[in-house]
């Protein structure tokens, strides 16, 4: 049985195990000033949790597979933190979760991902998502985000629907 649900709290061992496993499909992809290991800490976790991230669960034979985090910010959603355990990605199960969690909000949402995460930028566009201006990227991520200048220097944003030259709007609401 698949099911999407709502992450528990019970549910943190896996997330986090999700996450880092996962996320080792972006080492030697992110700058090595930025790489750190854990890739996600547990204090981490706890918090962005905190800070209003809601974690969403991919669940097969009951066993939790991926998880996606939706965060509200200002006037948008942010897509946070979306992974897929190693071995069972591209199998849909991220498109799956990326259509709940849209079909959650009316609002427009944004991702942020490391530039040099190609894989990650075109599973974003199949899914609808547009690359926003470069010049628009740092105030984006200053905006919406609590990231280091380096990040900023190294990633991109995408939005969904696309935020054409109507920026302004977004930056100052």
């Amino acid at each position: 049985m698949r099911t999407i649900r709502q992450c528990r709290s019970d549910d943190r061992p896996e997330i986090l195990q999700i996450i880092n496993s996962a996320a080792e499909a972006y080492r030697g992809v992110i700058p090595t000033d930025r790489w750190h290991e854990p890739y996600m800490a547990e204090s981490e976790l706890e918090r962005e949790i905190a800070r209003g991230v809601v974690f969403w669960g991919y669940e097969a034979d009951a066993e939790l597979i991926g998880v996606m985090g939706i965060q509200p910010v200002r006037d948008v959603d942010l897509i946070r933190h979306a992974y897929v355990r190693p071995g069972l990605q591209q199998r849909g199960i991220g498109g799956e979760l990326l259509r709940h969690i849209r079909g959650m909000s009316a609002r427009p949402m944004l991702v942020g991902t490391w530039a040099d995460a190609t894989w990650a930028i075109r599973f974003y566009q199949r899914h609808g998502f547009e690359l926003v201006a470069r010049s628009a990227v740092p105030s984006l991520l200053k905006t919406y985000w609590s990231i280091p200048d380096r990040q900023i220097e190294t990633s991109v944003v995408l939005a969904n629907p696309p935020l054409g030259t109507d920026l302004d709007r977004v930056r100052d609401s």
